[in-house]
């Protein structure tokens, strides 16, 4: 796997936002990472479409090598920091990718700054609705009728943020590959030097809680219309983290803009499931 330099730039609301860049092309790609990972993870496709676009992948603040001074509360606030990365940096009109929770933080950089937005292509996103926790009962199973609504509930939820938090304050790279393993490369799994590298990414989480709180209340749906942009929804029929039936709902509220791009043989992370057409409609997306 090539090994892109780390840059950074300074933003005015005082974080540093550390990225990775790559290619010269006319057109260009910014790349949003989603939760428990990092730019890192955009690697191979950087590597793919280097010779064709300009690739930025930032850390989003509170991952990989970005600051964390001030925590946050609403994914809006990553996109305002990214609003804040591209001025810096002096990008132009822009295709905005966002994989995973990175597509919520695309919608709304997309909604803040529709005319500088080309296209939005959401990968394996949390949907406009937002990522649903629950309390759990003494099995450890979710009570439907009781939903999480404060970040102190998050906090302490044992399933699906304790372990994680736990092993990203202990250092755990063991219990964090094994989530991994269980619901995002459950299909196929990257090489094992390249795995090694993610979770190095993934290690340096330290937002966890503050992420979680984000996705639980996330509401787009009615910031949709600000969208003027072509949206495409590339989706694993086989994702146990965000069902495809998300996806299938997102496409409805998205309406006549949006188009949805299904792998049969792909889970949460289509570009490691299935490259060749997850390349191959990526590309076409762009070149519309």
């Amino acid at each position: 796997m090539k090994e892109y330099a780390v840059h950074s730039v300074d933003l005015p609301n005082g974080e540093r936002y550390a990225y990775r860049k790559a290619g010269a092309g006319q057109k260009t790609l910014l790349l949003l990472h989603g939760n428990m990972s990092s730019s890192v993870h955009w690697t191979p496709v950087m590597e793919e479409l280097e010779g064709e676009c300009t690739l930025i992948a930032p850390d989003l603040r509170g991952f990989g090598d970005s600051t964390y001074h001030a925590g946050f509360d609403s994914l809006a606030e990553l996109a305002q920091d990214i609003a804040q990365f591209i001025d810096v940096l002096h990008l132009g009109v822009l295709y905005v990718c966002g994989w995973s929770t990175g597509g919520g933080v695309a919608m709304e950089l997309a909604a803040l700054r529709p005319a500088q937005v080309a296209g939005l292509l959401l990968i394996d996103s949390v949907p406009p609705g937002g990522y649903p926790m629950f309390k759990k009962d003494a099995a450890f199973q979710p009570i439907f009728s009781e939903p999480l609504t404060t970040k102190e509930e998050v906090a302490v939820d044992p399933v699906q943020v304790l372990p994680a938090l736990t092993a990203l304050r202990t250092g755990d790279r063991a219990t964090m590959r094994y989530f991994w393993d269980l619901t995002i490369y459950h299909l196929n799994k990257p090489p094992e030097d390249e795995y090694a590298i993610y979770l190095d990414g993934i290690m340096k989480q330290r937002n966890l809680v503050d992420v979680d709180y984000a996705l639980l209340t996330f509401r787009f749906a009615d910031r949709i219309p600000l969208l003027t942009m072509p949206v495409t929804l590339f989706h694993g029929e086989k994702d146990m983290v965000v069902p495809l039936a998300w996806a299938q709902a997102a496409l409805a509220q998205f309406g006549e803009k949006a188009e949805l791009i299904t792998f049969a043989n792909a889970g949460h992370a289509p570009m490691t499931d299935a490259p060749d057409v997850f390349y191959r409609v990526l590309r076409e997306s762009i070149e519309k």
